[in-house]
């Protein structure tokens, strides 16, 4: 671990490659699992007021879930998530062609809203989670993943790379720039 300002960051993230391959997973990160997708408190908010025109690109399933229990839920560790349809998929989940995609960015690649996803599923496989002092910035390792992991690994992708514009959406371009700065050196090591 080391410390960049106010987080701690895993070294995973410099030294482990990532790179989706959803032909291979399905998507199956958001439809696995016992939770929704973690949530920060101003995202519900945003969640609520974005739900109508968010509405129109997601399933009976998932319009059902949310006007049944709520645009975001309180999860059983007393954090805010994604409510999920039956205790499976998030609600939110669209299918394309039998692979799971977030039905909320569909909406925003249509330019229906101006709010790409939470920032916990954009950011994945790096979880952040806030402390009073710190934040901790950390890899989180899932066998659902492994073709992921091995796509990363062929093609030579840092975790840190693959999720860049996420890191610098909850970060910002400077705190960034730092990262790649640590990175050079502890690669050189």
């Amino acid at each position: 671990m080391f410390q960049l300002g106010e987080t701690l960051v895993s070294e995973e993230i410099l030294e482990e490659s990532f790179v989706c391959d959803l032909q291979a997973c399905k998507g199956a990160c958001c439809i696995a699992g016992s939770s929704g997708a973690p949530l920060e408190q101003e995202e519900t908010q945003i969640l609520k007021e974005l739900y109508p025109k968010v509405r129109p690109f997601l399933r009976p399933e998932g319009i059902r879930a949310i006007e049944a229990q709520g645009t975001y839920v309180k999860g059983e560790d007393g954090e805010w998530e994604t409510p999920l349809v039956d205790g499976e998929e998030c609600a939110y989940v669209v299918f394309v062609g039998g692979v799971a995609q977030c039905g909320i960015e569909k909406a925003f690649n249509e330019g229906a809203v101006p709010w790409r996803k939470p920032v916990s599923c954009h950011l994945y496989p790096v979880r952040v989670r806030e402390y009073t002092r710190i934040t901790a910035v950390n890899y989180h390792q899932w066998h659902i993943c492994d073709p992921a992991c091995s796509l990363g690994t062929a093609l030579k992708v840092p975790i840190y790379k693959f999720v860049r514009e996420a890191l610098i959406r909850k970060f910002g371009q400077a705190w960034y720039a730092e990262l790649e700065a640590v990175a050079g050196e502890h690669l050189k090591s």
